[in-house]
């Protein structure tokens, strides 16, 4: 018995040239002159946006130190001589005492609407936020809508509400329209969907919290951050409020401190001893904003942070 073997197969005829094998691929990388030129160019730019911030506040510190002779006779960035405490003795005095008057009417305007507006736009966002009803959806799609009108537009219909209304020259023609704000409703519904879990709220209708309860006592806490950081948004918005108060107000009493300013700085050239005034005006209008941040700020990184991921 035989065994028989398959014979081997011959091998394919090759056509064409065999492929020429790729050498890899070296990964590129950048060296130590590439990194120090490239930290070099963004510290460049970083320098240049700070020289740029800070030269117009640089500015009006000098100026605000020089009395009317060295304002015009000195290099706008050079010392004269000392006269701060002069010129904020003067800026107190001038016409009773207004610009205090001013200073405070900013004050009240700012802290109040800031605060109702803010407990306002938490409310509503947290709404949009946690409920359902009909609606919704659509409702704060005009809410969004509101984000896009300039606040500009909207001053000459507010106007003629107020003045309907009787509210013109008062108090309450600057602060009602400072209690709405979209944009913190927006924001509000950001921060509800990032700090505030379903679940929380849940444990707290088991134990037999109720709504408002559950809000005030559970949800609010936990909304501190984003609380914050609205607030300092509309406290920025209504201290620096100009338009609105100039179309509402006539009686310099009642003036915020940055119309009362503008008003000064129409008449310098008819009374030019109130140009330092506004120098020292300006850097002292200044200084509130200042401190809310310094004082704020812990509550600011995080709250933008938080809003920034869910």
């Amino acid at each position: 018995m035989s065994t028989q073997t398959a014979p081997p197969e011959a091998p394919a005829p090759v056509t064409g040239r065999p492929p020429r094998a790729r050498p890899p691929r070296r990964a590129r990388r950048t060296g130590p002159a590439g990194g120090r030129t490239s930290k070099t160019v963004v510290n460049a730019i970083l320098a240049v946006v700070a020289v740029y911030t800070l030269m117009p506040l640089t500015w009006l510190i000098i100026a605000a130190t020089k009395n009317y002779r060295d304002l015009f006779a000195t290099n706008p960035f050079s010392l004269g001589s000392f006269h701060l405490f002069s010129n904020l003795g003067a800026l107190f005095d001038y016409d009773d005492g207004v610009f205090g008057r001013w200073l405070l009417n900013s004050l009240l305007y700012t802290l109040a609407g800031s605060i109702l507006s803010t407990l306002i736009s938490v409310a509503c966002g947290y709404a949009f936020d946690k409920y359902a009803f009909r609606g919704k959806e659509k409702l704060f799609g005009v809410v969004l809508v509101g984000v896009l009108i300039p606040s500009t537009v909207v001053q000459l219909p507010l106007y003629l509400m107020a003045s309907g209304l009787g509210l013109v020259n008062t108090y309450w023609a600057v602060l009602i329209p400072s209690l709405v704000n979209p944009f913190s409703v927006y924001l509000a519904r950001v921060f509800s969907e990032g700090y505030v879990p379903d679940e929380v709220l849940e444990a707290a209708r088991v134990d037999g919290a109720g709504e408002l309860r559950t809000f005030t006592k559970v949800s609010l806490p936990m909304l501190a951050p984003g609380f914050v950081t609205i607030f300092l948004f509309s406290f920025t918005a209504n201290w620096n409020n100009f338009y609105g108060a100039l179309m509402m107000l006539n009686d310099d009493r009642l003036y915020p401190v940055n119309l009362g300013l503008y008003m000064w700085n129409q008449n310098v050239y008819q009374q030019p001893q109130l140009y330092p005034l506004v120098i020292i005006g300006s850097l002292v209008a200044v200084v509130p904003l200042i401190v809310a941040f310094l004082c704020l700020q812990r509550f600011w990184r995080s709250g933008l942070t938080a809003g920034a991921v869910k």
